[in-house]
């Protein structure tokens, strides 16, 4: 512990400096000049060094897109049907879904899984009128109000939802807003003969409905059902007053990434 000096103390006189030399400030002089000379020569010999070159690695390029093509199973398509099929999954549209595309004009229903194969097709009954846009308010209508020319399938993109309607029957909203959805045939009424009309070959016998999509039980139950489930669905219907181009934004898969692969025949 350091204790105060005390006040009657006399304070320890300090020693008197010493005299420096008559030449020290030469000396300093020197010294400095002999450090500064020393300090320019590391610098200078420091930029003249060869600098060490980072080492870069390989320089990575990214690869080509190499164009995807739906898979048919040797099935035929329809033009449209091909090109919404082909640029769904060359553009990732469907979000690696499976996705369906309805095609009104020969009404058939195509299913595929997210690798773009073709899981399964079939007749279908649509729409009783041509058309592709819906009446506004067309869902909060009752059945006995809507129209003959009121009764189409709107085209566009949706997102399957699985869902019940006011039976109590399992069904696949194409979209719920709109009151569409996709369900089993119901051959209720003798004089729609709606059996009869899945089993025609003439698309124009398909037009039938309110504006949802009858399908045959086996297709509903076995293929349509499980994906959605199962996947989720992205459901394409194709238009027929207007291109699928105007309608959807697609792009023709071969013709954009022509000489990368050949399409598939």
């Amino acid at each position: 512990m350091r204790f105060p000096r005390s006040p009657s103390s006399e304070p320890t006189p300090e020693p008197e400096p010493r005299a420096k030399p008559r030449n020290a400030w030469r000396a300093a002089l020197v010294a400095a000049l002999l450090c500064g000379s020393a300090g320019v020569g590391w610098w200078w010999g420091q930029a003249q060094a060869p600098q060490a070159v980072p080492k870069s690695g390989p320089q990575l390029k990214s690869a080509p897109h190499l164009p995807r093509f739906a898979s048919f199973a040797g099935e035929q398509p329809s033009p449209g049907v091909r090109h919404v099929a082909d640029w769904a999954l060359d553009s990732g549209d469907a979000g690696g879904r499976s996705f369906v595309i309805i095609d009104k004009q020969q009404a058939r229903v195509w299913l595929f899984d997210p690798q773009g194969a073709l899981v399964a097709q079939t007749p279908a009954l649509i729409g009783a009128a041509v058309g592709d846009d819906s009446v506004p308010g067309i869902g909060e209508k009752p059945l006995s109000e809507i129209q003959h020319e009121e009764k189409t399938t709107p085209a566009g993109r949706f997102v399957a939802e699985p869902g019940v309607n006011t039976q109590g029957e399992d069904i696949v909203w194409v979209s719920y807003d709109l009151a569409v959805s996709m369900h089993r045939v119901r051959a209720k009424v003798k004089a729609e003969r709606r059996l009869e009309r899945l089993a025609s070959e003439d698309p124009d016998d398909n037009r039938i409905s309110f504006g949802c999509i009858n399908l045959p039980v086996a297709f509903y139950e076995g293929s349509l059902l499980p994906a959605v489930r199962g996947t989720g669905a992205v459901v394409y219907v194709l238009p027929e007053t207007r291109s699928p181009q105007q309608q959807f934004g697609s792009y023709d898969v071969a013709s954009r990434w022509r000489g990368t692969r050949t399409a598939p025949a």
